[in-house]
């Protein structure tokens, strides 16, 4: 009977367990309410905005919350025009932060219901003169829209700092009809822009205090002068499918990120850099042959010119050409390396330009191992072309689809042996090494490093250890 009265007057009250919950919800609720306003438009502010408006059903409270938040975001969530507009016209913050927008959501929707085209190109230029009406400070523009034209206001602003820009693929020219005037703008990147010497020396000419630049697949840019931004410390380019090759003045960067094309990218001057991550793109490989010569001078000078650097990140591509000009007895230049990163598979295709390139950084500390990469040149065109000039890998080690155990630990061997500098190995083998095989390979790690003062760091997807010799 007594347990009869516990079970009714449990199923009366609940159980428990979910009376805990219901008190832990109470009390984080109260929490929540207990938030000043402006922590709670913080918190708001990192929401895409569709979803910060649904808060304000919570309470009478929360109902203009987020009107006042510091940033407005419409990407990903594809808001209509028309919702655009009406969220614009309830936004009540002098100050806006951050405005993220991408246009080409709206093209399949609204935009294209429209007749009148000018009224598709008006409502982004009402949206971007919204933002700078507001003194923005990061502006994130995601303009798929054929035939559009940057508006000359936004050239010119003093409250911008950071300005990301993406055009239609190569469609749209970034061709400003004014001086631009960016008095406050450190970080600019431009995405799928074609942009002319004239206008790109335009707009560095209106930042004074640039600090970091990406241009990111843009085309039409044959010499990128950097000359006379003292302040542009940080540079990324990736170009893909470019027809015209560019030079680079660059005398003040310190980091350069380059990932080059068929075409290459001349490193005229680099002198002050001492960080560098580089590798090419091999996309038009004519009659199954592979231009080695072309990629490996190419290569070569890219190297060349980051002698005085002291981390550098090198890509499997580079390193499959770095490792056919060993084998065709290619010299290499001298490195004053402290750091080197390797993005790449373990497999004989880079070995050889991998072991050439520790030989020749001796004053390496740390090496870090990592596979990665994009648009990997195909591993049977390496082979026609070692064929047909009777050249042949180091049998011993396997392709890069084919890595095993035995492998990797076969390298840290080779690494410890073509080395003499080195204090720490960091192996990020959490692609190809999983499960007992790792841990396997962490029991080697002793073994390896028995007779020597290197540490080996490795890391999988759900653990990380360290072993010092």
């Amino acid at each position: 009977m007594a347990d009869e009265g516990r079970a009714t007057a449990m199923a009366a009250t609940g159980s428990p367990s979910n009376r805990h919950s219901d008190i832990i919800a109470k009390e984080a609720g109260d929490l929540i309410s207990s938030l000043h306003d402006d922590i709670l438009q913080l918190i708001l502010s990192y929401l895409p905005t569709r979803f910060a408006i649904r808060t304000s059903a919570l309470s009478r409270r929360w109902r203009h919350l987020w009107s006042d938040t510091w940033s407005l975001t419409f990407y990903g969530d594809r808001p209509d025009a028309a919702s655009i507009n009406g969220i614009l016209d309830r936004y009540r913050a002098p100050k806006m932060m951050s405005f993220r927008i991408c246009s080409g959501s709206l093209c399949s929707r609204s935009l294209r219901s429209r007749a009148n085209r000018s009224d598709k190109l008006a409502d982004i230029d009402s949206w971007i003169n919204f933002a700078v009406s507001r003194n923005v400070e990061n502006l994130s523009l995601y303009l798929d829209k054929d035939e559009y034209d940057i508006p000359d206001f936004l050239y010119v602003n003093s409250s911008l700092k950071q300005l990301y820009l993406q055009l239609r693929y190569f469609t749209n020219d970034m061709n400003p009809k004014c001086s631009v005037s960016w008095i406050s703008l450190k970080t600019l990147s431009l995405y799928d822009c074609n942009i002319s010497d004239e206008s790109i020396a335009n707009i560095l000419s209106g930042c004074p205090v640039l600090e970091s630049l990406s241009l990111l697949f843009c085309n039409k840019l044959r010499v990128l002068d950097l000359s006379k931004s003292p302040h542009l410390l940080t540079l990324e380019i990736k170009r893909y499918c470019v027809t015209e090759p560019t030079q680079l003045v660059a005398p003040h960067i310190r980091c350069l990120r380059l990932r080059n094309s068929e075409k290459p990218c001349a490193l005229v001057d680099v002198s002050s850099l001492s960080q560098a991550e580089l590798d090419i793109a091999v996309f038009k490989i004519v009659d199954n042959k592979l231009d080695v010569d072309f990629h490996q001078t190419m290569v070569v000078k890219m190297l060349e010119k980051c002698q005085n650097v002291e981390k550098l990140t090198l890509g499997a591509n580079i390193l499959k050409i770095l490792s056919l000009a060993e084998l065709r007895v290619v010299s290499f230049p001298k490195l004053k390396l402290k750091a080197l990163t390797l993005d790449t598979m373990i497999s004989r295709y880079v070995i050889a330009g991998i072991v050439r390139v520790l030989q020749n950084s001796p004053d390496l500390k740390k090496l870090t191992i990592q596979p990665m990469g994009t648009y990997p040149i195909p591993e049977k065109h390496i082979d026609i072309y070692l064929d047909s000039h009777g050249l042949n890998w180091d049998q011993s080690w396997s392709s890069e689809f084919d890595v095993e155990l035995k492998q990797v630990a076969s390298f840290m061997q080779l690494v410890l042996k073509t080395t003499k500098t080195l204090e720490l190995i960091v192996a990020r083998v959490k692609g190809y090494i999983k499960g007992r095989c790792f841990v396997e390979l962490r029991q080697m790690v002793p073994m390896l490093t028995r007779n020597n003062n290197v540490s080996i760091v490795l890391s999988s997807r759900k653990k990380r250890c360290r072993a010092t010799g």
